[in-house]
């Protein structure tokens, strides 16, 4: 079970529980499965997988491609993103702030969630110059080693980042990457003091990034602001390109309801 994640209810649906691992199988990296290919993945029988593809399939949450036989997600699921009232909010306010930051950096701009012990990121806008950050929308990244992953670790409740915190091996991704948990934790304390988080060549050579929360009305983050770009062009703007992202994280918080008390 991922880190984070609620008890098993004593109410819990096998079923139910298998269908929504088949659909948190889809990402921007695996957009279709096979069925054998998923049974494999998900340690599920042929039979059972193809039975909850079929299924959700018939409810148009997931469609077959008849040449491949391989299935995508389908319709249904937008249609469901479209009622979720939080994203959709967090969406409208982080736009006119993500292409202002943007406009006055040049770099490319991310909107990143936590989910476990990593950082799914949501929005992005990319850098028009030659020299890009690529990231993909969707992609997910371990939150010890991204600005955006250690801004949100910072900024939520301390009981749930004791709980990820707990247990986690921490991977190396560079040289450069945190692996030592007390470090880690003297880091998202210095975070929380100054506002925001930054990733210097931690997950990717050559590459930085400066990260503020995105807070709500309860003063926790529910997501994160985050800037990058390679490491030349980041630190000759690191003063500039901080605070232009403190603030407009700032901004887009107040947009959520927070009202600039600390947490």
């Amino acid at each position: 079970m991922d880190a984070g994640a609620p008890s098993p209810s004593r109410n819990r649906l096998s079923s139910v529980a298998n269908a929504a691992r088949v659909l948190k199988s889809f990402s921007a990296a695996s957009p279709t499965w096979g069925v054998a290919d998923l049974a494999e993945r998900l340690d599920l029988s042929t039979s059972t997988a193809h039975r909850l593809l079929s299924t959700l399939a018939d409810e148009a949450i997931l469609e077959q491609d008849p040449r491949t036989g391989r299935y995508r997600l389908g319709l249904s699921v937008f249609d469901l993103a479209a009622a979720m009232p939080t994203q959709r909010s967090l969406h409208e306010a982080v736009l006119v702030s993500m292409t202002e930051l943007r406009s006055r950096t040049g770099e490319t701009v991310q909107v990143g969630v936590l989910d476990g012990r990593q950082v799914v990121y949501v929005e992005r806008l990319d850098s028009p110059n030659t020299l890009r950050v690529f990231t993909e929308l969707g992609r997910r990244a371990d939150a010890h080693c991204t600005s955006s992953g250690k801004a949100l670790l910072a900024f939520i409740p301390a009981h749930q980042r004791d709980k990820l915190l707990k247990g986690w091996s921490l991977k190396a991704r560079t040289e450069h990457t945190i692996t030592d948990m007390e470090t880690l934790r003297s880091e998202l304390g210095v975070i929380r003091r100054r506002g925001y988080a930054e990733n210097r060549q931690e997950s990717e050579p050559g590459v930085v990034s400066v990260a503020a929360p995105i807070r709500d009305q309860s003063g926790y983050a529910v997501a994160s602001l985050s800037l990058a770009g390679p490491d030349d062009r980041m630190d000759a703007n690191r003063s500039t390109y901080t605070e232009v992202v403190k603030s407009l994280a700032k901004t887009v918080s107040l947009q959520m309801g927070w009202r600039g008390r600390s947490r």
